[in-house]
């Protein structure tokens, strides 16, 4: 025996699925939940089994409950090699689980550059998004994987494609601190102040959680400083979050100290942090003068 065919007989057996006589039904390797010997060998990447089971007459695009395919959990676990292999048998990309994913948005998540690339070269909707609205480029963003994005771009991705609840992919990338990542999408063109539902900019999520390196690359596209539609802006946020480095950044690009919220408070009234009282009574000083 060749050294190929015993590492898929060895591969088979620990799936569960050693080799059968011609003409019988994998179907019988099925387990719980609808999985099938298929879907495990293609989400380890196993591709000698993965071609013994299709061969075998393994249906590749049979569904588990949950909706995945094998070319899912390939794509899921970046084994281009597998989904390659998938593909020349008849994979379809159009598949959905019960939110929505497909094989492109799982390997866009999971920051699979190669699969992606095959993915769409295989004809798989650049536009797929989850049932809540997450589209490909949002959780590649979300995920912070600049190549993903670059490719999906340059495939006809939109950077404004926001989630239901109003989330842009810049906003999730301001978020989870992905200033690359915000600043590519700026330049191919982001909506600098698009809001979620209730009224928060990337700029104000960025100064919540002190990314600094987010807030500089927000600021060059000279974003709103001033009140948004939920009564509060973004040097309110970094006041109470407590951060110098971030309330320094905002009052050099121009946010205004004397600025009340909804609340009629001035930012200096929402802390105690000397540092930051003084950056604030400077900049008023600055602004009367």
């Amino acid at each position: 025996m060749m050294a190929s065919e015993r590492n898929t007989t060895r591969q088979c057996r620990i799936l569960g699925c050693k080799k059968r006589k011609p003409g019988s039904s994998p179907a019988a390797a099925e387990q719980r939940l609808g999985t099938t010997a298929l879907m495990v060998a293609s989400y380890y990447g196993h591709v000698d089994c993965v071609r013994e089971l299709v061969l075998q007459g393994a249906d590749i695009n049979l569904q588990r409950e949950s909706g995945a395919t094998a070319l899912f959990f390939a794509a899921q676990q970046g084994h281009n090699d597998v989904v390659k292999f998938l593909f020349e048998f008849g994979a379809s990309t159009e598949f959905k689980n019960k939110d929505g994913g497909t094989a492109l948005l799982a390997a866009c998540q999971y920051g699979h550059t190669k699969v992606v690339e095959t993915l769409l070269k295989h004809g798989a909707n650049v536009h797929d998004q989850l049932y809540d609205g997450a589209s490909a480029i949002f959780l590649a963003a979300q995920g912070g994987y600049l190549d993903v994005i670059r490719l999906l771009l340059s495939s006809g991705a939109k950077v404004n494609q926001p989630r239901q609840d109003g989330t842009a992919p810049l906003w999730i990338a301001s978020q989870m601190g992905h200033s690359e990542v915000v600043r590519v999408m700026l330049l191919r063109g982001a909506e600098r102040d698009a809001a979620r539902d209730d009224g928060t900019t990337a700029l104000l999520k960025a100064a919540i959680k002190g990314y600094n390196n987010v807030i500089e690359e927000l600021l060059k596209f000279s974003p709103t400083l001033g009140l948004l539609k939920n009564g509060t802006s973004a040097l309110h946020a970094a006041v109470l979050s407590g951060n110098v480095r971030t309330v320094a950044l905002l009052l050099e690009a121009g946010a205004d100290p004397c600025l009340r919220n909804k609340a009629n408070e001035l930012p200096a009234e929402l802390t105690k942090n000397e540092r930051i009282l003084r950056l604030l009574r400077t900049k008023e000083k600055q602004r009367k003068s």
